[in-house]
């Protein structure tokens, strides 16, 4: 198949390719895929869902090394000494950050409250509510979108600044990329809106009334800028020879901490990135509806694709592997 044929291919397409918007690739530092479908450009951004996690992992490694925050290993709670421990409530205490970034935090309940914590005025408090519980610290695996929403008030805390201007100034901007804009007036409409609209998007972040981002979804990216993200990482965190985060930080970020179950497709489990195969050098940041983030260090290459929103369709690795891949090696 040629890059023609993959084109036809997924325009016809009435699967899980057919929301598929852009595919951007990057290899030894050069582009060698971009193409779009729907009516997006290349410029054009969309809403990335989870790959938002992956985003804010690198973003909490770069105020990390800064020094802003002292350790991974630092209690939640160091940064929210204002917040009123709900009575009874002792497993809180013992939640640090490295919890949250291997998705092994507890949290009280059975599911997440979205309704809660989305009709809030401050989106990451009223996380904090669901933060703990009477299990004890177990280690288990829990995937929390809401629970990342923490991470998002820590670097604002640590850093004196809003998290999206930090992000801008010390991840998108030296790679030079457009800053993220906040987006969102919080209320339901608009946040059903942010995720059902097909249309493309403006480079934005989805943002509580407090101005704060969401951290476990809602930043809206291109193909070509989550490709040139995943060229940072592949680069060690050098951008044309500029530092931009350590190496060290990227290690820890990718290596493996834990195996996930079949819901998972098996994939090990880093700091809010995924490595799909236990014996290959292949790491993603992934997200609903098909977007991710995909890194091969063995051949050196980042691929970025978005999609709109389609139900069920959660990991694309093995589409890049066999039908983009090839057109670029």
């Amino acid at each position: 198949m040629n890059k023609e044929q993959l084109h036809a291919f997924i325009s016809g397409s009435t699967g899980n390719e057919s929301n598929i918007c852009q595919i951007y690739s990057i290899r030894d530092g050069k582009t060698v895929f971009d193409d779009c479908w729907h009516g997006f450009k290349t410029e054009d951004a969309m809403n990335v869902n989870s790959v938002t996690k992956g985003i804010i992992s690198l973003v909490a490694g770069i105020a990390l090394d800064k020094g802003c925050i002292e350790s991974i290993d630092q209690k939640v709670m160091d940064f929210f000494p204002d917040y009123t421990v709900k009575r009874g409530e002792k497993t809180i205490y013992d939640v640090t950050i490295r919890h949250l970034l291997t998705m092994t935090a507890p949290y009280k309940g059975k599911s997440e409250p979205w309704k809660k914590v989305c009709t809030s005025e401050d989106w990451t408090l009223t996380t904090l509510d669901y933060l703990g519980g009477r299990n004890g610290i177990t280690g288990e695996f829990r995937y929390a979108t809401l629970g990342i929403q923490i991470l998002a008030g820590i670097i604002e805390r640590a850093t004196g600044e809003k998290c999206i201007d930090f992000a801008n100034k010390n991840l998108f901007v030296p790679l030079g990329l457009s800053g993220r804009i906040p987006h969102g007036d919080s209320s339901k409409e608009d946040q059903f809106d942010f995720f059902m609209n097909k249309n493309p998007r403006k480079p934005e972040w989805f943002a509580d009334p407090q101005g704060t981002v969401t951290a476990g979804w809602g930043i809206c990216m291109s193909a070509r800028e989550m490709a040139v993200v995943g060229n940072l990482v592949l680069n060690d965190g050098l951008c044309e020879g500029k530092r931009i985060i350590s190496r060290e930080y990227l290690c820890d970020m990718l290596k493996p901490y834990l195996k996930l179950d079949e819901r998972m497709g098996f994939m090990n489990y880093g700091f809010l990135w995924y490595k799909p195969f236990d014996d290959r050098d292949v790491y993603a940041a992934i997200g609903d509806s098909g977007n991710i983030i995909y890194i091969n260090k063995e051949e050196n290459i980042s691929v970025g694709i978005t999609g709109t929103f389609k139900p069920r369709i959660y990991d694309r690795v093995r589409f890049i592997e066999e039908k983009v891949l090839p057109l670029c090696i």
